[in-house]
């Protein structure tokens, strides 16, 4: 079916809430490449929303999909589990820095992950309370939807919000806020809203990502562990977009040394295929009772077979250097952007997860969202698909995969900078 017969059938069929406004149709798709339904090929600056860190269909992670696929596809791992679900649990384990001995639940998506965390936090500490921070975005559940940073799109029209979550302010510096801003706020939060014995854990990412692709400091990090520490309260860090290599390390946490109580992933960690993890230090994780973790289709056969041929992958191609490699090269083309545009400013990464601000211009530091869709939609037009994010909407965020060619890389860079040019 053509592109065209097919919006026909999402307009007529799918939600309008659900319903992407792009009136394209994926057809198929390799590494940083796809076709559309018409055969017109584009460039994947998105990556699924950072779910590719090694690219569309990877060819070992087909090949383990086909094969489980001949074995089992599903028993429900509560009523009869199977290999892949407890090794990939030690593997997780085994690379997560979790303080301790981890161990590990299986669930469908990040949201679910971060239902769960909250979960068992609750059962291990018998608080209920939750802080999260500014900016933050941890899924569309009721419990992730209250734990967001940002109203719209995630929260307006849907009602009131599970009680017991609270907020404080996220670093960012460039917007004025100050690491030591952000700790007064958090302590203020603390004494005006949600007392430490009452605070089961205060969730946060290490960088944001709808939230702008802000690096949290090493200095904040370490900061709210030892406020973790003195109260008792556990600290989970949310690397469901971060995680699988996206910053040069498998996770952002271990740039800064801090080891969380729990930690929450998803995204690049099957290539494509639905699967998220809680990882925890073990007692923190063995708290609540028998029966009470679980779901229908947590921990999937055959997403547990993707998932063990990425952790595979990483090894066998060096998939942490390249995603190094290619932050480099993003710094340097952002810093030529960053000179040669007015209103290009605070271009940033930790490894590959890495961003550009449109604004008006580099004094007033004023967002410019419309700037940012404006670049989107013409890169859309050029072959590019481009991504923009963040509070103030004027974030442009790079989630290439990071296996991608270097002339598939620069013919895409190059389009964006086509884009900006067209701006001015």
């Amino acid at each position: 079916m053509s592109n065209k017969e097919l919006q026909a059938l999402k307009e007529k069929y799918v939600a309008a809430g659900a319903a992407s406004p792009n009136e394209q149709f994926a057809d198929h798709a390799k590494n940083a490449e796809l076709w559309d339904a018409d055969g017109k090929r584009m460039i994947d600056f998105a990556g699924g929303i950072g779910v590719l860190n090694i690219g569309h269909r990877h060819p070992k992670i087909v090949e383990a999909v086909k094969a489980q696929l001949d074995k089992v596809m599903h028993t429900c791992q509560t009523v009869m589990p199977y290999e892949g679900y407890v090794k990939l649990a030690q593997k997780l384990s085994e690379v997560t820095p979790v303080r301790g001995h981890g161990k590990v639940m299986l669930a469908n998506s990040g949201a679910e992950a971060l239902e769960n965390a909250v979960k068992i936090a609750r059962a291990a500490t018998g608080r209920t309370n939750v802080i999260c921070f500014d900016g933050g975005y941890h899924g569309r559940t009721f419990m992730t939807m209250a734990m967001n940073g940002k109203v719209r799109p995630y929260q307006a029209g849907f009602g009131p919000m599970p009680g017991t979550v609270f907020r404080a302010p996220y670093p960012v510096p460039y917007h004025g806020v100050s690491v030591e801003e952000a700790l007064r706020g958090l302590k203020m939060t603390m004494k005006t809203d949600s007392d430490p014995q009452d605070t089961a854990a205060i969730v946060l990412e290490p960088v944001l990502g709808e939230g702008g692709f802000y690096p949290a400091p090493a200095s904040f990090l370490k900061a709210i562990r030892e406020i973790c520490d003195e109260h008792g309260i556990l600290m989970i860090v949310d690397e469901v977009q971060s995680g699988f290599g996206r910053t040069g390390k498998m996770f952002a946490i271990e740039h800064s040394g801090v080891e969380p109580d729990m930690m929450t992933m998803a995204k690049s960690m099957a290539d494509g295929m639905p699967i998220s993890a809680i990882v925890g230090t073990d007692k923190v994780m063995d708290s609540s009772g028998p029966n009470s973790l679980g779901g229908t289709y947590t921990g999937s056969p055959v997403s547990c077979a993707a998932a063990l041929a990425v952790m595979d992958v990483f090894k066998e191609e060096d998939v942490l250097g390249k995603s190094q490699r290619l932050g480099d090269k993003l710094a340097q083309r952002f810093a030529q952007w960053q000179e040669k545009f007015a209103y290009v400013d605070n271009v940033r990464n930790l490894g590959a997860m890495a961003a550009i601000e449109l604004v008006t211009d580099k004094t007033s530091r004023e967002p410019r969202a419309d700037m940012a869709a404006e670049v989107t939609k013409k890169a859309k037009e050029k072959g590019l698909i481009l991504l923009s994010c963040g509070m103030h909407g004027n974030t442009i965020r790079f989630l290439m995969p990071v296996t991608i060619e270097d002339d598939v890389l620069e013919e895409g860079m190059n389009i964006v900078e086509e884009a900006l040019s067209e701006l001015a």
